[in-house]
């Protein structure tokens, strides 16, 4: 298992930090001194610890089939519903993953297609299961249009935790099904957004991973 090089900034300052108190608590004269440095510096490795768990790139293998659509990320299934795109055309199925913080948290494409979009949408940070998140909150939503034609779109949520979302992929990018596309730093939600014909294979509290669970399956029209 590898860390994820956005975890580098949080992990190595706290590890460092937390040997040199650990260090300067052995030479302190003054025994509150020293007590101080050794708690802090306790707490400092144990927060550079989590986030190297946080930041986790476990290695995996990418679940394979014709017209599935795999889960983009890993966590707990929230809702699972049905919903008219901005256009007012036609409809579309979306399904709601909540992560916490100890969900691997990065992202994967659901089908192998073109990036067509990647748009960014600042906004707040409401609690991931606030109804009004999926809506208000900062976001990057990718736009995936797959080999058969089908659109599909990624929607990376912000949460009460999470304050940055980060995209790896552009405009124009070839990827195939389990791709990584991004992650977002610390707990959040991820929205799947698909064709209202496909078939939801999973509901409500449900657990999902990214690239294995098949969170769908294409009509024989759409493969």
């Amino acid at each position: 298992m590898s860390v994820l090089k956005e975890g580098y900034p949080f992990i190595i300052p706290a590890f460092v930090a937390g040997i040199i108190l650990l260090a300067v608590s052995r030479f302190a004269k003054l025994p509150p001194v020293s007590v101080v440095c050794i708690i802090l510096g306790v707490l400092l490795i144990i927060f550079a610890l989590f986030c190297m768990f946080f930041f986790r790139d476990p290695k995996i293998t990418i679940t394979q089939g014709e017209g599935i659509i795999l889960s983009p990320c890993n966590g707990t299934v929230m809702e699972v519903t049905e919903e008219n795109p901005l256009s007012g055309e036609g409809g579309e199925k979306v399904i709601r993953v909540f992560l916490s913080v100890f969900s691997v948290h990065l992202q994967r494409s659901p089908v192998s297609g073109t990036v067509v979009d990647v748009t960014h949408k600042d906004g707040k940070f409401l609690a991931a299961w606030d109804p009004r998140a999926h809506i208000e909150n900062e976001q990057n939503i990718f736009t995936i249009k797959s080999d058969a034609g089908s659109v599909f779109t990624v929607r990376q949520i912000a949460g009460l935790v999470a304050r940055r979302c980060v995209s790896w992929v552009k405009t124009g990018d070839i990827l195939k099904a389990g791709d990584k596309i991004g992650m977002i730093k610390f707990s959040s939600q991820v929205d799947l957004h698909i064709p209202k014909s496909a078939e939801v294979m999973v509901e409500p509290g449900d657990k999902v991973r990214a690239g294995i669970t098949v969170a769908a399956k294409l009509t024989t029209a759409e493969k």
